[in-house]
């Protein structure tokens, strides 16, 4: 068999530009099952699969099984950096508010502010979200109009093009509240729900028992409504992007061909 020949077609010019790195996409069966659906187990049924191998060590052993507990979104979170060299400030905060949880269960802190820390941290998030509009980099650019998503120099460049620069960022404004107003509203719900299902005392059974309860609710009751509205405004935010600029979705997202201005 002969060996293959180099072709002789001439490459396009830019073949030979270095393409921007592309960070690995994160697992998301791995994402649900090591922060979700593991640790509810583990609160759930942990002392029925541990508890006799962990009465000999531990006067209570409600203790050991909201660390283990824990442990598993800790592994991910350390597991997920190395794997992929990326982390983001929504995975440290959920870190943080893992180990604030283990924090109130194993130093037995008054129930209470296991619901303040609920609605503390998606509360600071919105706070962080209006605040960043007095900054040079909002965070909205971040969360919504983000570099690795979309094309970001091709819409600002059809913007300046079409003089609409100063209508776009009355644009980002309005969706910078609409996704402040997402957060907001998860802080509320989840104080809600927190003092309506974790009542117990910490460091208990009954304790790790609502919290995996809470952990499981949290989901259609507070993230559901909250997708719902970051979705409006993101659908604002494209729909801006077309109106002022032509461009379309398939057009704004990086890899699509350049188009020629109208």
């Amino acid at each position: 068999m002969t060996d293959p020949q180099p072709s002789s077609t001439p490459q396009p010019e830019n073949s030979s530009a270095p393409s921007k790195p592309q960070v690995k996409k994160e697992n998301t069966f791995l994402n649900l099952g090591f922060n979700i659906l593991l640790p509810i187990l583990i609160l759930n049924k942990g002392k029925k699969w541990f508890g006799s191998y962990l009465e000999p060590h531990f006067e209570n052993v409600a203790v050991p099984i909201l660390i283990i507990a824990i442990l598993f979104p800790v592994s991910y979170f350390i597991y997920d950096y190395f794997k992929r060299g990326k982390y983001n400030i929504f995975s440290i905060l959920g870190l943080i508010s893992v180990l604030m949880t283990g924090g109130i269960g194993i130093l037995e802190i008054p129930t209470k502010w296991f619901a303040v820390k609920e609605a503390a941290i998606p509360f600071l998030i919105g706070l962080a979200v209006i605040i960043s509009l007095k900054t040079p980099c909002p965070l909205i650019r971040t969360l919504l109009f983000n570099p690795e998503i979309m094309d970001v120099d091709k819409v600002h460049a059809r913007l300046e093009a079409n003089q609409k620069e100063a209508a776009f960022d009355r644009l980002l404004v309005m969706c910078t509240w609409l996704l402040a107003g997402s957060f907001l509203l998860s802080a509320v719900l989840n104080y809600i729900l927190a003092r309506w299902i974790v009542v117990s005392p910490s460091g208990t059974d009954a304790f790790n028992s609502e919290v995996s309860k809470m952990m499981a609710w949290s989901w259609p009751v507070i993230a559901i409504p909250s997708m719902i509205i970051m979705m409006v405004a993101l659908w604002q935010l494209l729909r801006g992007i077309n109106h002022m600029t032509g461009l379309k979705l398939e057009d704004v997202l990086h890899g699509a061909p350049e188009k020629p201005a109208e």
